[in-house]
């Protein structure tokens, strides 16, 4: 099972050009993913998408998967116009499950910070169920991000002391599935010396705890920095690292590898691929 996540900024590159077609072309390049997770994927927002719909455009260009977009913000202007923000994941497995969480936002009206969510899609592999979790954590306020760090761990210690498998679409209590395996990825908008890391990273809830599968798959090795390596404008302080994978600990021995794409510039950070064994 192949995965690659990726904030791809609008598809806006380091050069300033938006182009989605570069963005997929980048993505299919580094790994024909089974699942692609996409943040930061825009629905008219004139500055960022020129009034287009990116995860109609996204889907368009990646035909034979199940396109799967929820918005972590939703407003509606006084022309009736619906603005949407947020991440999206597409998946050739079958698609079982989506769940869509707003992240807390403590504080919003006193920091500059926006909605977060994270998108929650199970997939069916020759394994078995998995989650598959798509998020992007608030950059600007350390205080939100942590509530959405904690929050995100009580989703993980819920599904994995809680799994139900679905028998049956015909009706809503027995159409639900929730499954203790789980991918987490995306922006985390910490790097790795944070304590925040450490606070997913070394987790000792009930259940399944998270694990940065980078530090499964190469022991002893300093992560690949996922930003900041072109855009030295908004990564004024040089390449950092944000972007990250954490494998729920019944993966940790199915991890084959991983690794970051550091040679695009077609967004201010680096896509990150990992292959799971069945």
């Amino acid at each position: 099972m192949r995965l690659l996540t990726w904030n791809i900024q609008c598809g806006k590159g380091c050069d300033g050009v938006t182009d989605l077609a570069r963005i997929v072309s980048v993505a299919k390049e580094l790994a024909d993913a089974d699942v692609y997770c996409f943040q930061e994927v825009s629905d008219n927002f004139a500055n960022l998408d020129g009034g287009a719909d990116q995860s109609a455009q996204l889907a368009s260009l990646l035909p034979g998967y199940v396109p799967v977009f929820r918005p972590a913000i939703e407003t509606i202007d006084g022309g009736g116009r619906t603005h949407r923000f947020g991440n999206m994941t597409l998946s050739r497995l079958p698609v079982t499950q989506i769940s869509n969480h707003l992240l807390p936002w403590p504080g919003a009206g006193t920091v500059r910070s926006m909605r977060r969510h994270a998108l929650d899609v199970t997939v069916q592999t020759a394994s078995g169920a998995l989650r598959v979790v798509n998020t992007h954590l608030e950059y600007h306020s350390a205080d939100q991000r942590e509530a959405q760090i904690k929050r995100l761990l009580d989703l993980q210690e819920e599904a994995s002391t809680s799994a139900k498998a679905s028998g049956s679409h015909n009706e809503p209590y027995a159409a639900q599935t929730l499954a203790a395996s789980s991918l987490l990825c995306g922006d985390f908008n910490f790097d790795v010396s944070d304590p925040q890391h450490a606070l997913i990273n070394e987790s000792a809830r009930a259940g399944l705890n998270y694990r940065d599968a980078w530090l499964i798959c190469h022991p002893g090795k300093s992560h690949a920095m996922t930003c900041g390596l072109y855009d030295r404008v908004q990564w004024s302080d040089g390449p950092d690292c944000r972007d990250f994978i954490f494998a729920s600990e019944d993966l940790s021995g199915r991890i084959r590898h991983i690794e970051v794409d550091a040679k695009t510039a077609a967004s201010d950070h680096q896509p990150i691929f990992i292959e799971l064994a069945d």
